[in-house]
């Protein structure tokens, strides 16, 4: 059989590459291994499916730290405004949720994967599923994909929308790779972003902590001078394995990253009262010692944080939970504050990429052309979505990237295949 684009994965990236190629009129084909298109979509934002996020350009890309510049070319031709502008256009009404996050007002995924599979349909787009893909054979003018049952499709535009190895059970195994690197493309150091830290400290080992969340603290990376990398101020969460939470998948990255360095740990500092400035909490609360010397110590200085926190912290300085106020040393005032604006969790390693969010690491973004998607090394060949070495923060963004990616790639490919 022969088509004008094969589009090779029905995620996100791959369904809105094949309809971008069938509005331009060509033959197209959407292969996937799975039973299903748009898995990865029905379980995004926790199964409501955080479409985009509304933010201004700028601020997008800056939400994608993993080679987010490089998306200011595709942006150009669609980007985040133009992602809602065409589910309104297909009848999937969306709201803003906080942080810019757009969802379908139906709180459905399944409605946003319908709206696409609807429009592959109107658009004649021949769509096979459970098809695993065995090899890809590039040729001069046209490729052939060879599929595991044998069957050889004749193309002349591949679109490759393979996924990373993130969320594997969405299909994502890292297919995609070798293809890419049979085109001759560099695959850049592949690791887990968006992903629960593992710590052996004794308070997480005795689970002391376990099931504690902490609202809007702020969150550090700490490099081996003690300096801060990156913080975010985000909830996190405790676990019986180490940590998790919002504010953590989003530093999980610069943590991967210094331990791939080879440092046996990293710190992760959290600062549990961004607000307050830690003299200032000394002076206070050195004024109620001497104002209530006569209650116990842990009666004046509950509700600064949880409860379970507040009795661990007690617990650091050797203060007995029947201590009075009055008996406490300033030296004691000062290490309570400062384990308050300096907690310390030493983290050896990140749960696996199988059970990240998100891959780091992909097809190298120097081979490709940002502006079409298309490879510069080999003709009929494009790339979007997450096998590409580009990542972002939940939020909306990780999807944005791979609509983008794949409306551009998809456009381009049908272009590329006309002209031949």
């Amino acid at each position: 059989m022969s088509y004008q684009v094969i589009v090779i994965g029905g995620g996100p990236s791959g369904l809105m590459a094949a309809i971008a190629a069938a509005e331009q009129g060509v033959k197209t084909l959407l292969i996937d291994k799975g039973k299903k298109l748009g898995t990865k979509l029905a379980i995004s934002g926790g199964g409501r499916c955080n479409v985009t996020n509304r933010l201004p350009e700028e601020e997008v890309i800056k939400h994608i730290p993993g080679n987010g510049r490089f998306l200011y070319s595709p942006f150009s031709v669609f980007n985040n405004y133009d992602i809602i502008d065409f589910f309104e256009g297909l009848g999937v009404a969306l709201k803003e949720e906080d942080h810019g996050r757009m969802f379908p007002v139906s709180n459905k995924a399944k409605d946003v994967v319908n709206a696409l599979l609807d429009q592959l349909n109107k658009l004649n787009v021949e769509v096979r599923k459970e098809t695993p893909v065995e090899a890809i054979h590039y040729g001069e003018q046209t490729h052939k994909i060879i599929l595991k049952s044998g069957e050889k499709l004749e193309t002349k535009a591949v679109v490759l929308a393979a996924g990373g190895k993130a969320v594997p059970h969405t299909g994502s195994t890292g297919d995609g790779y070798a293809w890419a690197k049979k085109a001759g493309h560099t695959i850049t150091d592949l690791f887990p972003t968006e992903v629960p830290l593992l710590s052996k400290d004794p308070f997480i080992k005795n689970k002391t902590l376990q099931g504690l969340s902490l609202k809007n603290v702020d969150v550090s990376v700490l490099n081996e001078k003690n300096k801060k990398i990156v913080t975010h101020k985000m909830d996190m969460l405790f676990t019986h394995f180490g940590l998790s939470g919002p504010a953590i998948l989003r530093c999980s990255q610069y943590a991967v990253k210094e331990l791939r360095k080879g440092r046996k740990s990293v710190i992760i500092e959290i600062d549990c009262l961004p607000e307050e400035q830690e003299q200032k909490l000394i002076d206070s609360l050195q004024k109620q010692m001497k104002d209530q010397s006569k209650k116990l110590f842990r009666n004046v200085v509950k509700g600064l944080v949880p409860e379970r926190l507040l009795d661990y912290m007690i617990d650091l300085i050797n203060i007995s939970s029947t201590e009075n106020a009055g008996n406490i040393s300033n030296e004691q005032i000062r290490k309570f504050i400062y384990y308050l604006k300096h907690f310390q969790v030493n983290i050896y390693d990140s749960q696996p990429i199988e059970k990240a969010f998100v891959t780091g690491g992909g097809v190298s973004i120097k081979e490709i052309i940002p502006n079409t998607m298309q490879s510069k090394l080999m003709h009929g060949l494009y790339f979007c979505g997450e096998i590409l070495d580009i990542h972002g923060y939940t939020g909306g963004y990780n999807i944005t990237a791979a609509m983008v990616t794949g409306r551009v790639a998809g456009m381009h490919a049908a272009y590329e295949s006309m002209a031949k």
